[in-house]
């Protein structure tokens, strides 16, 4: 059924935070689907009052969430209360039903099934679960797990809000877990926030320290370096009347670098070395290496970074 139709509003009473079966809203989506689905599987069914076809379905799902006592649950989400998160779900007609697992949406089906269907699809999530350790033996353990991953995955992909909203949901599960920790101040630091970066880094315990927070608080330094630097057009036209002005090209490669352009920043240092190894005491050279710890050593710009390197040192 299209989604089209004049809004009608509907109020939720207070429901216990561990019901089975629930109505909510895009501001406790994160609590009831996200941070639920990192203890057990969540279907979450979109409808709305006016959409016969979902009059249809909700009973089914409800029957079966029911049957399954406590091993699957089930939110139920007014569309034309949470036009926005419907939206951001991708859902252009209902009944849609999602999956999450793992704070995650993993399966989708759209439309009314059946109750067997609807149980077979409730039975192959409860088994997925299963397998990834959720509602098992070391449960917790692996929730925090599987969540770190899917907040990764979400990270690398650049969809920081969702990466932001995983890692929130661990802290509060597990306060010190530091892969977290840094999570957050990675997203703040690739948003522009080094100061909140800095101090989020700083809510690690001494003992739970690790290479990444000691290589993002080397990005931040080199962030702060770069912006006191000016303006790279200048830079690049000091360059173009002399290439011999290695404090201009020493510091448009901390600019390539603040803005995400390490191979190009890598290559400038190098570019440095090849005129003048001796300038400002190997000077380029320190900062490459330095560079290099920043990055890690498997980032690509790293990887390449030491074969320009050592086309200089060894040739």
């Amino acid at each position: 059924m299209d989604l089209r139709s004049t809004p009608t509003s509907t109020s939720h009473g207070a429901q216990p935070a561990d019901a089975p079966i629930k109505d909510s809203d895009t501001a406790r989506f994160q609590a009831d689907v996200l941070e639920a689905s990192l203890s057990r599987p969540v279907l979450v069914d979109f409808w709305a009052p006016w959409c016969g076809p979902c009059r249809q379905l909700t009973p089914a799902l409800e029957k079966v969430v029911t049957a399954n006592k406590g091993k699957i649950a089930l939110v139920k989400i007014n569309v034309d209360e949470n036009q926005a998160l419907a939206g951001q779900m991708g859902v252009q007609s209902i009944p849609a039903v999602f999956a999450f697992l793992g704070g995650r949406p993993v399966d989708a089906f759209m439309g009314v099934k059946p109750e067997s269907e609807v149980a077979r699809f409730a039975d192959k999530l409860i088994e997925a679960a299963a397998r990834a350790g959720i509602g098992g033996p070391d449960e917790a353990e692996r929730q925090i797990s599987a969540a770190l991953e899917a907040a990764g995955a979400a990270l690398a992909d650049k969809d920081y809000q969702r990466a932001y909203q995983i890692f929130s949901a661990v802290l509060q599960h597990a306060p010190e877990t530091p892969e977290a920790v840094i999570g957050i101040a990675t997203i703040q630091f690739e948003t522009g926030d080094l100061d909140g970066a800095e101090e989020t880094l700083n809510l690690l315990a001494p003992d739970k320290t690790a290479p990444e927070a000691d290589a993002l608080r080397k990005s931040i330094a080199l962030a702060r370096e770069a912006a006191k630097l000016g303006d790279p057009v200048a830079l690049e036209a000091r360059l173009t009347n002399d290439p011999d002005d290695h404090q201009a090209r020493f510091d448009l490669a901390m600019i390539f670098n603040a803005r995400g352009l390490r191979i190009e920043a890598a290559t400038e240092l190098v570019a440095i070395m090849k005129r003048d190894r001796e300038w400002a005491d190997d000077g380029a050279r320190k900062k490459l290496l330095e560079l290099f710890e920043a990055w890690g050593p498997k980032d690509p710009a790293t990887v390449k970074g030491r074969r320009l390197l050592s086309s200089v040192l060894f040739r």
